[in-house]
């Protein structure tokens, strides 16, 4: 009855509960045994004993694995010039409580057309603002209501509302998403946050890149790289442009967050540039903060079969042999340390496997304790909307699979415990 419960709740069949023809389990009993990977042992078999050697030697280790096997090799230096058109200025945003801008960026050195188009709010009474980084699903008017925020040219995915049409935005799309961002919360806290769509570098199917910016590779470049590694690579672009041309955002305390997919693709940017001080997934499930081994919700196999485009071709060696895989997730946190990590929960996301996150988390503190930091403080899953960790946050919310102003407001929590704002 249980697993037929948690397919209901997740739209799958039930009876035998398949995902994409792949058997989906929620039940613990029915787990197999696994060993995890352990991120303080060198691939020589030698333990890792000191800060030194996790930063010279097991930590480059992990990151050229996770970009070999998982998220993909990155083709283009991390030294990229883009030039930057600022479209609008707004002097009196959200009511007069911000500044909004809106930029684009264009990468002249790699491709002809492509263009990542930014959204920044700033609070108008912080001197240095704490910046929140982040890719947003529907174009940046959805975040807001606002009607001078431009609407999306670029292909959406009809099937998050019904107001695109032909996988094109529309003007009745305004706001859609707009509980996914408490602007105004974010603001008064004295935070400023920037956002673009994701869909903008690569839009989000399997033939995608022949519109963005794997288009301009040869077809191994492509293979080795991926859809998730093209919007974290999104993400260090727009942190470029926060460091060298908006001298209110303090640029040693900029912020990645992400929802969902874009969670997966926030942890793999927090990874693999540390100028991000705080990293936060929320619900980002398998391929994100969930424990891989675990099997429970979904699978690499699942994510593979329906999103083909989202991973280097490599993963896919895993399908049906997720023990063999030389990583885990504890491992793509532990690239964080010793900056402050936050992972998210949800109680009625049984599909991302909130337990698997959790543990996940707790495992990643043992790198960090090589910093003398204390990560969630505890083993034990915390209660429904408990926050709880030190260096290392982690909450359940109550609901479903979606970021909330109450997320928000724990990361502003937990972030004030670590930052300072001027």
């Amino acid at each position: 009855m249980k697993q037929i419960a948690m397919a209901l709740v997740l739209g799958l069949a039930v009876g035998k509960v398949v995902a994409q023809k792949i058997p989906v389990n929620y039940d613990e009993s029915q787990m197999p045994t696994y060993t995890l990977p352990n991120p303080l042992k060198l691939s020589n078999g030698k333990p890792v004993t000191s800060v030194s050697v996790w930063e010279k030697t097991r930590r480059p280790e992990l990151l050229k694995l996770f970009a070999e096997e998982v998220y993909g090799v990155n083709p283009f230096p991390n030294t990229i010039k883009s030039t930057v058109e600022v479209k609008t200025i707004n002097e009196n945003a959200l009511g007069g409580k911000a500044i909004s801008k809106q930029i684009t960026l264009r990468f002249p050195t790699i491709s002809p057309t492509a263009a990542l188009n930014v959204l920044l709010y700033l609070p108008k009474n912080v001197k240095k603002a704490p910046a929140f980084v982040s890719l947003n699903f529907t174009g940046n008017h959805s975040t807001t209501h606002e009607k001078d925020i431009l609407v999306t040219e670029n292909w959406v995915n009809a099937g998050f509302d019904k107001s695109f049409v032909n996988n094109r935005a529309t003007d009745a799309s305004r706001g859609i998403a707009e509980r996914r961002w408490p602007y105004e919360a974010i603001i008064a806290r004295g935070y400023a946050v920037a956002t673009a769509y994701y869909g903008d570098l690569e839009p989000d199917h399997a033939e995608g890149w022949k519109t963005g910016i794997r288009a301009v590779l040869t077809p191994e470049q492509r293979e080795k790289w991926s859809a998730l590694g093209v919007w974290a690579w999104s993400m260090s672009r727009m942190v470029d442009y926060l460091i060298e041309n908006e001298g209110q955002i303090d640029a040693k305390k900029i912020i990645g967050v992400g929802h969902s997919r874009i969670g997966k693709a926030t942890l793999w940017a927090g990874a693999e540039d540390p100028r991000f001080a705080v990293v936060i997934s929320n619900d980002s499930g398998e391929g994100g903060a969930a424990l891989s081994r675990r099997w429970i919700g979904e699978t690499v196999e699942h994510l593979n079969t329906q999103f083909p485009h989202w991973f280097c071709a490599n993963y896919r060696k895993y399908n049906k042999a997720v023990q063999e895989m030389p990583v885990d997730q504890h491992e793509l946190l532990s690239l964080i340390a010793p900056r402050p990590l936050y992972v998210a929960s949800a109680s009625k996301d049984a599909w991302a496997d909130p337990k698997g996150e959790f543990l996940s988390a707790v495992e990643a503190g043992k790198v960090y304790q090589l910093y003398k930091k204390t990560g969630t403080g505890t083993s034990e899953m915390p209660a429904v909307n408990t926050p709880v960790g030190q260096t290392i946050g982690y909450h359940l919310r109550d609901g479903g699979h979606d970021i909330l102003l109450y997320d928000w407001e724990q990361y502003m929590n937990f972030i004030d415990k670590h930052i300072k704002i001027q």
